[in-house]
């Protein structure tokens, strides 16, 4: 299967406590994951953005050199577990799975989910945003730090939030900056941070469908392709994602107005569309069904089976969509 890891990938990479619980709450849990987290970057070339460590999951704003997020977060997770059962002496998997990755764009989108990531010690009301700085298990804790690892880069962070410096003042005015987004209204929050760990990928639209076409130009099969971490939603979102993108396609090639397709289910250029998408894609009857308002998933199969018998499959626009579908 492919996987979308390349050199200069950024990744939004979660991970939760196995049924939730407070894995990194005992003693040395937190401190030993920090560890870890350094020795997987230095060892694999990571470039960490920022990190939390909360008391049942952890965050990761990190940049690979290398196509190496599920190797490096085999180490990571791994090495960290097999200490975490060593020192209580249990057995099996504290996490709840492998880990889930979002694709970031570099840059502001980057940036954004770094912030999201400093404010999580505040959302959990474990302390308020004039202390956020004060979390010990978090990468604002060490950036004004002596001696920062080379691993923890803070370019992007300070950059994005208004060209600050690397210094005591610069980072104090990051965290007066960090006080402002805490106390955006609801609503504003949810515009600025709703997306950042929900789906597939964090960025403009330009880049997610940059990684479309890259996987596209490897000759994956696009909806069948997994992804680092991900989970069935995470897969269903990228799904919609492509068959909608590959549906617009298709009706441009076909010369049909996909804004004027009317109320009828069965309107030639719906079934043209569905016997394109049936011809060129995996996409389910009832993604079809209720994007083209065809009725019921089993209409869609006669309708597209109608339009076989028919010999309509011989038309030339059909054939042109098919083909570029499939170019």
């Amino acid at each position: 299967m492919l996987r979308l890891e390349y050199a200069g990938a950024c990744y939004h990479v979660i991970n939760r406590g196995n049924y939730r619980q407070a894995i990194f709450e005992g003693e040395g849990a937190a401190e030993a994951f920090e560890r870890c987290l350094g020795e997987t970057a230095a060892k694999h070339g990571w470039r960490v953005h920022a990190f939390v460590i909360m008391r049942n999951h952890f965050h990761l704003a990190l940049e690979t050199s290398e196509p190496n997020l599920s190797v490096g977060m085999k180490h990571l997770q791994g090495t960290w577990a097999n200490r975490f059962n060593r020192y209580r002496g249990l057995t099996g998997r504290p996490f709840q799975g492998r880990f889930k990755a979002l694709h970031v764009e570099p840059g502001h989108a980057l940036a954004q989910v770094a912030h999201y990531i400093h404010l999580n010690p505040v959302r959990a009301k474990i302390l308020p945003a004039e202390q956020v700085g004060e979390f010990r298990w978090s990468s604002l804790h060490g950036f004004p730090r002596r001696g920062r690892p080379a691993w923890l880069v803070a370019g992007t962070v300070l950059a994005e939030a208004g060209g600050l410096a690397d210094t005591a003042a610069g980072w104090r005015r990051y965290r007066d900056y960090l006080g402002v987004l805490a106390e955006l209204s609801p609503r504003e929050r949810e515009e600025k941070f709703g997306r950042l760990s929900r789906g597939w990928v964090v960025g403009t639209k330009e880049f997610r469908q940059g990684l479309i076409q890259e996987m596209r130009e490897h000759q994956a099969e696009l909806t069948r392709a997994r992804r680092p971490g991900e989970g069935e939603g995470d897969r269903q979102a990228l799904r919609d994602e492509i068959w909608a993108e590959r549906l617009e396609a298709a009706a441009r090639t076909a010369g049909v107005d996909l804004r004027k397709l009317g109320l009828r289910k069965s309107a030639p250029e719906k079934v043209l569309l569905a016997a394109v998408m049936k011809a060129t894609t995996d996409v389910s009857n009832g993604w079809l069904c209720e994007r083209l308002k065809m009725g019921t998933p089993a209409s869609v199969s006669q309708f597209v089976r109608r339009f076989h018998l028919e010999g309509r499959g011989d038309e030339a626009r059909f054939k042109r969509a098919v083909a570029q579908a499939k170019g």
